[in-house]
């Protein structure tokens, strides 16, 4: 059975492809794995191809129940019964952890779920010059019900109303694949297209990070509270007004203890906090915009 060099990577576009020839599906907010079944020996791998049986034994555990030999493409998840959607922080948290203790612990506090979407080989047959649309089908064949750890994501021919649903409930986004399209490895391909959702925040710029005499990320505070840093959508002349900024006035910071990831960095501390609009994918567990990039400052 011979693995890709590469998962199948789909490609960001804000356009959702409408038509027949197009299925669509839920984006999962976790870690990719692909995972090699063979008459209950089992190995994960991770998008970088690196081996990821310690880190998700519970996984491993449900697919060596698996009988025959497969190749499955999917994602790990960890799924927040209160917020009803999984929760990429948690997964990551996992990926985070070094030790057998540590990764129990977390078994029993956020065990992880495989959410498979695609089945590359199965017994002796190479599934990855097939359709995407009968790959799917085979999978749904093999996977009819979901298990407790196990599960197939459904495939929906409706992206407009999959993204409003998406939108409302507050998940990652969705991914628009061609019905008739091969596996190909990593994004040389125009088959698979993912359109993420984004939060939009009006946030206050206090301080930012100074390295080897330039700007590298601003600091960010939202209701009074550390936000993060961010240094996407930023231009070299935003980068030079800002400097210039900071050094035309004597800031202080305005934390009583110096947030973690900011210790060890050289900060220059605004005289006055900016406004400005900034975006990104969710609010992280520890109150921080994850994938944070600037749209605007306001006036």
């Amino acid at each position: 059975m011979k693995l890709p060099g590469a998962p199948m990577q789909p490609i960001s576009e804000d356009r959702i492809p409408e038509g027949t020839e197009w299925g669509y599906q839920l984006k999962w907010d976790g870690v990719r794995l692909l995972a090699v079944v063979n008459n209950g020996d089992v190995k994960l791998y991770s998008r970088a191809m690196l081996l990821k049986n310690d880190t998700y034994p519970e996984l491993v555990a449900a697919l060596a129940k698996l009988k025959g030999k497969l190749l499955l493409d999917g994602e790990a998840i960890v799924f927040d019964p209160v917020r009803k959607r999984p929760v990429f922080q948690l997964v990551l948290q996992r990926e985070r952890l070094r030790n057998r203790g540590a990764v129990s612990q977390s078994i029993g506090r956020d065990p992880a779920a495989y959410v498979m979407f695609d089945v590359l080989h199965d017994g002796t047959d190479d599934l990855r010059h097939l359709p995407f649309a009968e790959r799917h089908e085979r999978l749904q064949r093999l996977f009819p019900e979901p298990g407790e750890r196990l599960m197939t994501t459904e495939l929906y021919s409706d992206g407009r109303s999959l993204w409003q649903w998406v939108e409302a409930n507050e998940w990652e986004g969705i991914v628009t694949k061609r019905l008739s399209s091969p596996y190909r490895e990593g994004k040389k391909h125009r088959d698979w297209f993912k359109k993420k959702t984004a939060l939009l925040l009006d946030v206050d710029i206090v301080g930012l990070t100074y390295r080897s005499g330039r700007v590298a990320s601003l600091v960010m505070v939202r209701n009074g509270a550390y936000f993060g840093r961010i240094s996407l959508g930023l231009t070299e002349e935003m980068k030079a007004l800002l400097l210039a900024f900071a050094e035309s006035g004597q800031g202080s910071s305005p934390f009583a203890q110096l947030p973690s990831d900011l210790k060890g960095e050289r900060v220059l501390w605004l005289p006055k906090p900016l406004s400005c609009k900034a975006t990104g994918l969710e609010i992280t567990d520890a109150g921080l915009l994850r994938h944070p990039k600037i749209v605007s400052f306001n006036s």
